[in-house]
């Protein structure tokens, strides 16, 4: 296995993992209706938008990293850029660092290192970047995944948001980790 710069060419099967991914990792978390009805066309018609507009400006700002098998087979994908105050959470504060967007792994690859590899290379893309800290947004409920972030060192800033999705809320928690001390 090995992590490597997504291309157009990962598009299809990203955005299969990512809504494998949800369906798997919020079963108990989200409604069953909505995590049904997520389309895997759909979801890759928006990521292939965003990626083309992504490569379309002078500077890439997101960096987009899929794990891929020896036999070729796309296992995990990850996602990170400046941190997005105005983003999704709706916070507005001016913070100083990098958010992990996304970072999902195939469910028969979980425990496999392949997320450890997908968030050693975000940590490394965001330390060259000249960043200082790398934050991610996590629901609140998936303690597989906040047991993941909190092996890999980072920790709960205080933060908080919900959202709401069929009328369910999901409430969501943010992590943070240091990038300063990771170059000694």
């Amino acid at each position: 296995m090995h992590v490597r710069e997504m291309t157009a060419a990962d598009v299809d099967a990203v955005a299969a993992l990512r809504v494998r991914g949800w369906q798997s990792a919020y079963a108990d978390l989200m409604p069953r209706s909505y995590l049904a009805a997520m389309s895997v066309a759909e979801d890759a018609a928006r990521r292939r938008t965003m990626f083309e507009e992504a490569a379309a400006t002078a500077e890439a700002r997101v960096v987009n990293l899929v794990s891929e098998s020896d036999d070729g087979t796309v296992t995990g994908w990850a996602a990170l850029g400046p941190y997005r105050p105005e983003g999704p959470h709706g916070q507005g504060e001016s913070v100083d660092g990098a958010e992990l967007y996304a970072l999902y792994v195939l469910p028969e690859h979980i425990g496999t290192g392949t997320g450890r590899a997908l968030m050693s290379a975000c940590l490394d893309r965001a330390a060259e970047r000249g960043f200082t800290r790398l934050l991610l947004w996590v629901v609140r409920g998936n303690t597989r995944a906040r047991r993941f972030y909190e092996r890999a060192g980072f920790t709960f800033d205080g933060a908080e948001d919900t959202y709401v999705i069929e009328g369910t809320p999901v409430p969501e928690v943010r992590y943070a980790r240091d990038l300063l001390n990771d170059a000694a």
